[in-house]
Parts: structure tokens; C-alpha cells; sequence
């Protein structure tokens, strides 16, 4: 009758994606073959599952159009939805409202499957929480079964026109039809055809229109590009590294924290302050798109910084999202909070656990991390290539010593934080840090400086990795 009912666990995204697994074609093949099957005995979907279909490459559609899978894949509702980054990255699009409200009005546990590489929190959908990578076939299979609570390999997807209970294995296809379909239809012909021209683009891309000057004229009514801030009031000689003095607490984070939690790349809402913004410029909601199209913005960008809608900041209790304490004590956005201290001239700290900057080697979690004013971030340890791109970015990073940890410490946010001896660095070298507490009282605890080695402490006087070029650029101009 059309009705249905939503519960922890119902599949409401199921999206075979991904630049990487999409170019695969035994499992694409595979994935049309499952569609195939289930067709002929009348399986679908299940309705509140949203489903598409994004290949990284034009040669995917062409050979699933040879084998006649398409149709069988559409039939199920494994549409084409273009080429290119979807729900891997967090441009699933929006749930059926019916299908958000019930889920929010209920706080259910939505789920998705796909085929990506990422299914970090937070990252999918605003409305799914929890995230499972499977193989294309698998994403077909589940997509059927429309729940997570369905074991697979032994409880039926669903029911045939007679209604016989149908298994995975009943829909499974065989490596040799796979196979088979395989040599008939991925043809080096495909691929040739396919990119002889793909730089040339269709209509919309030949119609945007462009300058004829040798750098870029940064239209000021962009919204997805500006010119960052990066090299304003920037001198020509390097400067030195300042001891950090009476810094305060933007976020006390706690472990797995990853570059997904500090610079979100899927889809926001208007009430963000990245939404505002977009508003403020007559933009409307349905065009917002994704934090990871406007990354050419850093006006978006940092406004989307430490802004996951699962990001836990722990000088709040129960609240989820990007929020922290203003300088005023009251509970405000990240970004507001930053703002307010930016003009006040005080620095700003981050506090978190273990594998700080897990994840992706995303560079606007350390981009946006410097321009919100963070001069250090103090955690137990690193992910490699997070620590490394702070320093690029001139965002010092520490590691806790003698088993102090934000919570044997006590941090609630409310400190202010000085670390000396940064004016005759070396690297890894251990430096002094003085924790004055809310009371009044402080705690020396003693820091490891995870600039790791010389060139490092040279990124780090000249600002960043990207003066460092600069300047060393314009001498040899």
C-alpha cells in the first residue's frame, strides 16, 4: 500500500561510487549481473532506499550499456548520476523529506552502503550514521534486502513473483559469466574513444567564459573561488618563532579524531555559519552544494572547519557539532568563537587524544585550522601526514609527555595555555608548558614539539610551507 516503516539499521543509501572501485570492470560487471538476476525473479529496491549509480569513468556506462546491464541496473533503480565525487565524498544529495523527518523525529540509526573508499562520521549524510563499504555486487544486494539487520549469506533479499523466498546465492552471478562478459565487452577501443577528447568537456564547461591574462582575476561575487588570505601583510624576509603566551581553548577533542571531523567535505545546512554565509550572498539553499566544491573558498572553508555535525567537542556536554565556548563563556559556532578572539588578538590552542588527524591527507583540516587563528594543537599523538601539513601551514604541533593526557589534566576549556622556549627550538625538542587553570591554579607540564626536523623549523618562521616558497622564489627571481 505504500507505506512502510522506518527502524535502526533500515538502508536508506545505497550507491555504487567511487573514482577507485568503480574502475574495477569484473565488479561493475558483477554488480549489473546481480541486478540482472533479481530483475527475473522481480526483485526491487525497497523504497526507502535511495539508490544511484557514479562511475569514475564514461568507459563503465559504455561497456554496461554493451552487456545490456544498464537497463537491468536502472530497473532497480541504479540510475546514472554523473562522473565524478558523490556520496564517497558526501554529495549524496538529500534524503526524501518523509524519510529525514522520520529519521530525525525518531533519532534512528540510518545506514548506508556503498562502494567508496571513506566512510567516516559524519561524512555520507546528515541523516545516516552508520557507514559500511562493500563491493558494487554487495551494494545491489543490500540495496534489496533494505536493512542492515538482514544477514546476507543465509536470510532471504526478498520474494519472487510466486513468492519464494530469493537468497544472495540464488542472484549471485559465477566467475566465469563474469568473466565472460568481461572479454566481450571492455575493449581498448572503448577506452581510446572515450578520451580522445576529454579535456574538450560539454556545453557548460565550453561556455564558461575566462580571462585571457596570465593570472587570475579572482571575481569578487564568486562564491566557490576567492583569493585566500594567506600572503596579506606578508614581509619579505622570515620571521621568528614567538613563544605562545596566554593562548585560550577553541575545542578539547578526544581520540580518532579525523581531518573528516576538522574539515567536513559533504553537504550543510543553512543555519551553519558557512550557510549564512552562502545566504548573506543571495545564494539559494538548493545551490549550497558541498563544503568539498567551495574548497576553493576559504571564506566557506573555514566557516566548515571543526563544523562535522558529529564532532564532539568536550568543553560542552551531550552537544554535537561544530560549537565551543566564546569569550564571553556562552555556547556559540567554532568559527564565531575564533573570530571573536581573532579580534581580540588572542591566540588560540586545541586539545585532543590519540591519532589526532586520522584519515584522509585532507590539507583544509590544517588550512582552516591556521586561519581560525590555532597557533598550536596539543595531543596525545599524530596522524603522520596531518603533523606534517600543520607545519606547513605554520600550526605547531605537541604531544603530551608522562602520561598527561587532556583527561588526567582535568581540561575543561576554560585555561589559558603559554608554552616557552619556541624561540630557540630545535626539532623534537621538549619544551615547558604552563596551564593556568579555571581556578586560577596552574599546572607545568612539559611538551614534546613535533617539528621534526630543520627544514621544518624553517617552514615554521617563514609562516608555512607556502612563504617558504615564495620567498625563496622571489631570490631567485
Amino acid at each position: 500500500d505504500g507505506h512502510y516503516q522506518l527502524h535502526d539499521g533500515s538502508i536508506v543509501i545505497a550507491s555504487i561510487t567511487s573514482c577507485t572501485n568503480t574502475s574495477n570492470p569484473y565488479v561493475m560487471i558483477g554488480a549489473g549481473l546481480v541486478a540482472r538476476k533479481a530483475r527475473e525473479l522481480g526483485l526491487n529496491r525497497k523504497p526507502w532506499v535511495k539508490t544511484s549509480l557514479a562511475p569514475g569513468s564514461q568507459v563503465v556506462s559504455e561497456y554496461l550499456e554493451a552487456a545490456g546491464l544498464q537497463e537491468d541496473l536502472d530497473a532497480i533503480g541504479f540510475n546514472l548520476v554523473g562522473y565524478g565525487c558523490t556520496t564517497c565524498i558526501g554529495n549524496s544529495g538529500p534524503l526524501a523529506p518523509e524519510i529525514s523527518k522520520c529519521i530525525n523525529d525518531s533519532d534512528l540509526i540510518g545506514v548506508s552502503v556503498l562502494s567508496g573508499n571513506r566512510n567516516f562520521e559524519g561524512r555520507i549524510s546528515p541523516d545516516v550514521r552508520a557507514n559500511y563499504l562493500a563491493s558494487p555486487p554487495l551494494v545491489v544486494a543490500y540495496a534489496l534486502a533494505g536493512d542492515m539487520n538482514v544477514d546476507v549469506t543465509k536470510d532471504p533479499l526478498g520474494t519472487d513473483k510466486d513468492g519464494n523466498p530469493v537468497y544472495l546465492k540464488d542472484i549471485w552471478p559465477t566467475s566465469k559469466e563474469i568473466a565472460d562478459l568481461v572479454q566481450k565487452t571492455v575493449t581498448r577501443d572503448a577506452f581510446q574513444s572515450k578520451y580522445a577528447d576529454v579535456f574538450k568537456g560539454d556545453e557548460k564547461w565550453q561556455a564558461v567564459e575566462t580571462s585571457e591574462g596570465e593570472t587570475y582575476d579572482w571575481p569578487p561575487q564568486s562564491t566557490y573561488v576567492q583569493n585566500p588570505p594567506y600572503f596579506q601583510g606578508m614581509s619579505k624576509d622570515p620571521g621568528t618563532i614567538s613563544n605562545i603566551e596566554g593562548a585560550r581553548v577553541l575545542a578539547v577533542l578526544g581520540d580518532m579524531v579525523t581531518t573528516d571531523h576538522i574539515s567536513p567535505a559533504g553537504s550543510f545546512k543553512e543555519t551553519t555559519p558557512a550557510g549564512q554565509y552562502l545566504i548573506d550572498r543571495q545564494v539559494p539553499v538548493r545551490e549550497f552544494n558541498s563544503y568539498g566544491s567551495r574548497r576553493g573558498n576559504h571564506e566557506v572553508m573555514m566557516r566548515g572547519t571543526f563544523a562535522n555535525i558529529r564532532i564532539k567537542n568536550e568543553m560542552l556536554d551531550g552537544v554535537e557539532g561544530g560549537y565551543t565556548k566564546g569569550p564571553d563563556g556562552q555556547q556559540t559556532a567554532i568559527y564565531d568563537a575564533a573570530m571573536a578572539y581573532q579580534a581580540q588578538g588572542t591566540p588560540l590552542v586545541v586539545f585532543g587524544g590519540e591519532q589526532y588527524g586520522a584519515g584522509s591527507s585532507r590539507d583544509w583540516a590544517a588550512k582552516g585550522t591556521a586561519l581560525l587563528g590555532v597557533k598550536a594543537v596539543i595531543a596525545e599523538n599524530f596522524e603522520r601526514i596531518h603533523r606534517s601539513n600543520l607545519v606547513g601551514m605554520g600550526v605547531i604541533p605537541f604531544e603530551f609527555t608522562g602520561g598527561d593526557t587532556r583527561k588526567t589534566l582535568g581540561l575543561t576549556g576554560e585555561e589559558e595555555v603559554s608554552i616557552h622556549g619556541l624561540d630557540t627550538i630545535k626539532p623534537q625538542q621538549e619544551v615547558p608548558c604552563t596551564i593556568k587553570m579555571a581556578d586560577g591554579s596552574t599546572k607545568e607540564i612539559t611538551l614534546k614539539c613535533r617539528i621534526d626536523t630543520a627544514i621544518e623549523i624553517e617552514y615554521i618562521e617563514h609562516g608555512g610551507v607556502l612563504h617558504y616558497v615564495l620567498r625563496n622564489l622571489a631570490k631567485s627571481a
